[in-house]
């Protein structure tokens, strides 16, 4: 059977595509494979850099999602895991899969402490697997986190009012202790003493006295120093 130039061009095309995508999908199996053999090793920081390459292969990989979520996880990146589980959630894959993903998106809250979310997500997983025992548990450990979690939150609320009340009466004390200093001030010393009629008038005399030998010594320094006058043309 001979086939036309222009239908070996499009053999020999849709020949070299398939073989390419085989291999990419293998390569990618590869790296998949390695990168599960390092993470059951523990060695998650090279597992997380072969599910990398594994996406840099094909960036659809929902296995490859999946697994370098559960390797960030793992290297105690939280904030990034719970981002790929997210996204990857909003994929089009079965309910168990779909549990699983929710599972770990609510750990990764779980661990950033955003225990409202870690909820809601877990809640997620058991709708696409009710039975998960294990989804059940972090439910409820997630429900309890949070209770914790506004129980402190109001506990440190009603510390600051309290302090602020303690701080505002201190203030209080203060202005009333500066007011009481003022009108101290102003007002006569206490310490004053009712002078007598007869303790006036001798205190009186004394003054008249002290002003007479004032009045006495002025006028006999006068009488040393004498004062020349002018001269005049008459």
């Amino acid at each position: 059977m001979k086939f036309k130039p222009e239908m070996r061009y499009y053999i020999l095309l849709t020949v070299f595509v398939l073989s390419g995508i085989i291999s990419a999908a293998q390569k990618e199996n590869t790296l998949l494979r390695q990168g599960n053999h390092n993470f059951e090793k523990g060695d998650y920081k090279e597992a997380e850099k072969d599910y990398r390459k594994a996406l840099e292969v094909n960036k659809e990989s929902v296995k490859g999602k999946f697994n370098l979520g559960s390797a960030v996880y793992k290297n105690n990146n939280y904030e990034e895991s719970a981002k790929i589980y997210a996204n990857l959630a909003e994929n089009s894959v079965d309910r168990e899969t779909k549990s699983k993903i929710f599972h770990n998106l609510g750990n990764s809250l779980l661990q950033s402490k955003e225990y409202e979310k870690s909820i809601l997500a877990y809640k997620n997983a058991l709708m696409n697997d009710p039975k998960n025992k294990d989804t059940k548990y972090n439910l409820e450990y997630a429900k309890m986190m949070l209770k914790k979690q506004q129980q402190q939150q109001q506990q440190n609320k009603d510390n600051k009012d309290k302090k602020d009340d303690k701080k505002d009466q201190k203030d209080k004390q203060d202005q009333n202790k500066d007011q009481n200093k003022s009108k101290d001030q102003q007002k006569p010393p206490q310490d004053q003493k009712k002078i007598s009629k007869s303790d006036a008038e001798r205190m009186l005399e004394a003054l008249k006295n002290d002003e007479k030998k004032t009045m006495q010594k002025v006028k006999k320094e006068k009488s040393k120093v004498q004062v020349s006058g002018v001269e005049k043309d008459w």
